[in-house]
């Protein structure tokens, strides 16, 4: 059904354009059957494409060493949260860089930010922490990876052996499929079970759940209530009372 709708789209899209020649119509065919690939992915392939990806990321970013006192910090912090995410082990690292933002991958790949880091305390940070860990668990980032893969060049190497896990990128063809991946938006239900995701593992370990609450209003005063480390839709402001309703309620 899925590639059905795809495909009708890619074809009502040429036609009302006025695409009727041969050779624009095949050009069509072949990107319905790409997407069709992209959203078909395995899980392999999916965790595959994200290890390419988080290694390139790595190499082009500053990484906190093991004795830095972010790295530190940082694993301090996560230790309560150990969990298997999807069936992956999650890796947690640091980028030393001024930039508000953090991110994962399908892989359990998840990169803090140093200026993320400086603004937040504790807390908040595990709230943070717990959000991109459940967009793991909940099969965002999988998806978010199949759409990104769609969008991105990577998608006519991976064509040609016709599988993901079998190919080894180009630099550019990692940075295109990259640059996708990590510009991707959730939705507004992805973010709100995020959320949850991560108030629910807090509650479970017995971790303060309020960081959830000033995280999302520092993010609000941060950018107007838009970050790039969320979603703003719906609002860091709206959020944070969403969560305090929560907690108000679990008392």
């Amino acid at each position: 059904m899925k590639f059905k709708l795809i495909a009708s789209a890619v074809l009502v899209a040429g036609l009302s354009a006025g695409c009727m020649e041969t050779a624009n119509m095949g050009g069509l065919m072949d990107s319905g059957s790409k997407l069709m690939q992209a959203y078909n992915l395995s899980d392999q392939e999916v965790i595959d494409l994200s290890n390419q990806a988080c290694a390139q990321m790595d190499q082009e970013n500053r990484v906190a060493g093991k004795n830095s006192k972010y790295n530190q910090r940082l694993q301090r912090i996560v230790r309560p949260l150990a969990k298997d995410l999807n069936g992956q082990t999650p890796e947690f690292k640091v980028y030393l860089t001024d930039d508000v933002n953090a991110w994962a991958m399908a892989n359990g790949c998840i990169r803090v930010y140093t200026g993320l880091m400086d603004k937040m305390n504790d807390d908040e940070l595990r709230g943070v922490i717990g959000h991109e860990m459940g967009h793991v668990e909940l099969g965002h980032s999988k998806r978010a990876m199949q759409t990104a893969y769609t969008l991105s060049a990577a998608r006519d190497a991976v064509g040609a052996s016709g599988s993901a896990a079998a190919v080894a990128l180009s630099s550019s063809q990692l940075g295109d499929l990259t640059e996708a991946l990590l510009n991707a938006q959730f939705s507004q239900s992805q973010e709100t079970a995020a959320d949850d995701y991560s108030f629910e593992l807090l509650t479970e370990r017995k971790l303060n759940t309020q960081g959830l609450v000033t995280a999302f209003q520092k993010l609000a005063e941060l950018g107007g209530g838009e970050s790039s480390i969320m979603s703003s839709h719906p609002g860091s402001n709206e959020r944070a009372a969403r969560m305090q309703a929560k907690i108000d309620a679990a008392k």
